[in-house]
């Protein structure tokens, strides 16, 4: 028993496990041909619905999101859980509206539309955009976000005697390469593979946190230490903190219901059907059925992720009351250190590393097809071989991998993970998504719109957000997805004024590349009804008319307090 209680066993377990994925992924894609575009950037154009959904969660779904959500949660409740929930809307336009039109031109990345749309600057625009959103935000944060819950559960600073600073550093070195690893020599096929093993780890492994953690709830609030009476503890001791639904003033890290429809939705749509490291295993898909259920599959499974990533830190709210918590990035970390069983331990890791694997190597995958097909090709090889076109991208790869390592410890210092990403990535996917629905829904745009409104909106945004935001007491405290709704208004105005004053002098019409069978999903929108409803039924669950009843709010409760604050200041 001692044995497996030892930190020798969770040591075993965690590195069976990992062998485990990687073995059953590299058997599964042994023979495939990754010396082609398709074999290699898109898995040879052969990925089903339940792999499409399983690799589409697990590409969104890494210790960024079990930190960054649950350091949120922590502190306001179960108004987090709107970036997960209404996910569900987004995955099901991109089944229905986008995935028919993507697929129909057989593009292997984004920008490639752009180019076909547009022009070929265009193209090469938004790829920079994307590689340096990649390289300088999403990249780093998977690196330090996983790093974080390693060092915090095991302690490794203390164990090995180092600053809290080198051992985040030397987690994110270890992580960098094993997903180098099979982002650069596995290919699509083998990432999507071990995304789909690893989020069958990672759902029952994160079920396992909320599950326990009800049993340690209830024991702290004087419970007898089952489940059922942490969970009558949870459902009933601060009703306040289960209310989804926030004020329209609430800044971040509240989510404002009127976001919900309007900039969250916004947010959503670039993210799940125009990001390419989330779109790129769709492109994948070996017909547009398979392509639409692995869509709507992932838009039920994001509907169930709060039960891993938002809960956790509402348990921990109530558990430890009155705890001042910062930014709220120490808070799942502690959790899963103090109520997971040490004979499962192992395995929880391992599947979390694979979860930040995931993540990793699905983005640098993405980094290097988009550098290789959008920028590398066009400009200087036009005439390259696939073959070659594979090496490019693997050896661009390498260089990301690298400096993103180098920059991942340093993400330390830049505040609460979930905001500093969302935050920063709202200054350019709005006008990219933008220009992306008008090319295919506005025949007439012309070919320089997106290079008026794509810098337009940026440099807009930053002095929004970071500007005037810090200049206008009356913007001061406004959540960054008002932002977000406003200039998306703003952006189609300006796209209308270019149409109206340059229309395209002929229409554009769509490519058919014939890639793959474009018949659709016979019981696809039954599905996609369902799912939408059950998305629904979460928030009447978790709102005023549930769960959520309550005298106050906990951002009425949060002004109360600063007030508190204040006057005894004073």
């Amino acid at each position: 028993m001692n044995f497996v209680n030892s930190i020798a066993f969770t040591a075993i377990t965690f590195v069976a496990f990992t062998a485990l994925v990687a073995i059953i992924s590299w058997w599964k894609t042994r023979g495939d041909q990754l010396d082609t575009q398709d074999g290699y950037y898109l898995a040879g154009r052969d990925l089903t619905g339940p792999v499409i959904a399983g690799s589409l969660l697990m590409t969104n779904l890494s210790a960024e999101q079990l930190v960054g959500n649950n350091g949120q949660a922590v502190r306001v409740g179960m108004s987090t859980m709107g970036w997960e929930v209404t996910s569900a809307i987004a995955l099901v336009i991109l089944a229905f509206v986008l995935m028919p039109k993507y697929l129909k031109t057989g593009l292997t990345t984004v920008p490639q539309f752009f180019e076909q749309r547009y022009d070929a600057g265009t193209r090469r625009m938004v790829s920079i955009i994307v590689l340096l959103s990649y390289v300088v935000i999403m990249l780093p944060n998977i690196l330090y976000a996983g790093a974080q819950v390693f060092v915090n559960i095991f302690g490794l600073d203390k164990m090995l005697g180092i600053s809290y600073f080198s051992a985040i550093a030397i987690v994110c070195v270890a992580t960098a390469i094993v997903g180098s690893i099979y982002a650069i020599f596995g290919g699509l096929k083998a990432i999507a593979l071990s995304d789909s093993i690893n989020g069958l780890g990672l759902i029952v492994g994160g079920l396992l946190v909320p599950i326990f953690g009800m049993m340690f709830l209830s024991g702290q609030l004087g419970g007898d230490g089952s489940f059922f009476d942490g969970l009558d503890k949870f459902l009933h001791t601060d009703p306040a903190m289960l209310n989804a639904i926030n004020e329209p003033s609430s800044p971040e890290p509240w989510l404002p219901w009127p976001l919900l429809l309007t900039g969250l939705l916004i947010n959503n749509m670039y993210y799940w059907a125009t990001n390419q490291s989330i779109i790129q295993r769709a492109f994948g898909a070996k017909n547009l059925k398979e392509a639409q259920k692995g869509a709507v599959f992932a838009g039920f499974l994001k509907i169930m992720t709060p039960l891993i990533i938002v809960i956790p830190g509402v348990i921990c709210s109530m558990a430890y009351q009155g705890q001042d918590w910062g930014n709220g990035d120490a808070a799942y970390p502690m959790l899963v250190a103090q109520v997971m069983p040490k004979p499962v331990l192992g395995f929880f890791a391992a599947v979390m590393f694979g979860a930040i694997l995931s993540s990793f190597n699905s983005v640098l995958n993405s980094a290097s097809t988009i550098y290789a097909l959008d920028i590398h090709r066009p400009m200087f090889n036009p005439e390259a071989s696939d073959a070659r076109m594979v090496k490019v991208g693997q050896n661009f790869g390498t260089v990301v991998a690298i400096i993103s390592t180098v920059m991942s410890p340093f993400m330390l210092y830049m505040g609460g993970i979930t905001t500093f990403v969302n935050s920063m990535f709202a200054a350019f996917n709005t006008p990219i998504f933008v220009c992306l629905i008008c090319g295919f829904f506005w025949k007439k745009v012309p070919s320089n719109a997106a290079k008026i409104v794509i810098p337009v909106h940026v440099v807009l945004y930053f002095a929004l957000q970071f500007g005037l935001r810090n200049m206008l007491p009356a913007l001061n405290s406004i959540h960054y997805l008002y932002f977000t709704a406003i200039l998306f208004v703003f952006d189609m105005i300006v796209m209308w004024f270019i149409v109206k004053k340059n229309p395209r002098p002929t229409d554009f019409e769509l490519h058919d590349a014939k890639a793959v069978d474009m018949t659709p999903w016979k019981h696809g929108k039954f599905w996609a009804t369902l799912t939408l409803l059950i998305m629904v039924l979460a928030y009447i669950v978790f709102s005023p008319l549930g769960f959520g009843k309550s005298d106050t709010t906990t951002y009425q409760r949060s002004l109360t307090n600063q007030q508190t604050t204040s006057a005894q200041q004073k």
